[in-house]
């Protein structure tokens, strides 16, 4: 990639980096795991009280299996796109949870833009096609902010595709 400060690099038209979408909070998370383990362990109690001691256990285990899931799931929320069109390219930057980086870059005048819709669910999934290539962009986006991406997205390729334009000095 080149430098912030290179006097060279075009100014993009349009950019935007994409994120999974975690509706729980860190702090609803913790609120969550503390009113799971209370309610978990007064059950567990119960059934402790009653002479099932092996099922106090499970209980535990539950609340184990359901962190270890939470976790999980925030862990691959650290996955995102990167896609910026600027009038002479189209790059798209993809990092996994992982850290792992792919990018593709694209010429905008070559790229179309491809929307598979349902017609009760909406747009679900979107591709840049170019030179018989797909690229799927967004996957993770739910689609109400996968329409607004994609009208946005195809403001910008219109404009990368009608060429700079010239300002008149006067």
């Amino acid at each position: 990639m080149t430098s912030d400060n290179d006097p060279n690099r075009e100014p993009p038209i349009f950019s935007a980096v994409l994120t999974p979408h975690r509706s729980l909070s860190p702090t609803g998370f913790l609120i969550f795991m503390m009113v799971l383990g209370g309610l978990s362990f007064v059950a567990g109690m119960a059934f402790l009280i009653a002479g099932a001691w092996p099922v106090f256990g499970f209980f535990g285990l539950d609340v184990l299996l359901v962190y270890w899931a939470f976790r999980l799931n925030y862990r691959s929320a650290r996955a995102y796109e990167q896609v910026t069109v600027t009038p002479s390219e189209l790059t798209v930057r993809k990092v996994t949870h992982h850290g792992r980086a792919q990018e593709w870059t694209l010429n905008p005048v070559w790229v179309r833009l491809h929307r598979d819709v349902h017609e009760e669910f909406g747009l679900q999934q979107l591709f840049l096609e170019s030179r018989g290539r797909r690229l799927s962009v967004g996957h993770f986006l739910p689609p109400q902010e996968k329409e607004s991406f994609a009208h946005a997205l195809s403001g910008a390729l219109a404009e990368a595709k009608r060429g700079p334009t010239r300002t008149v000095l006067k």
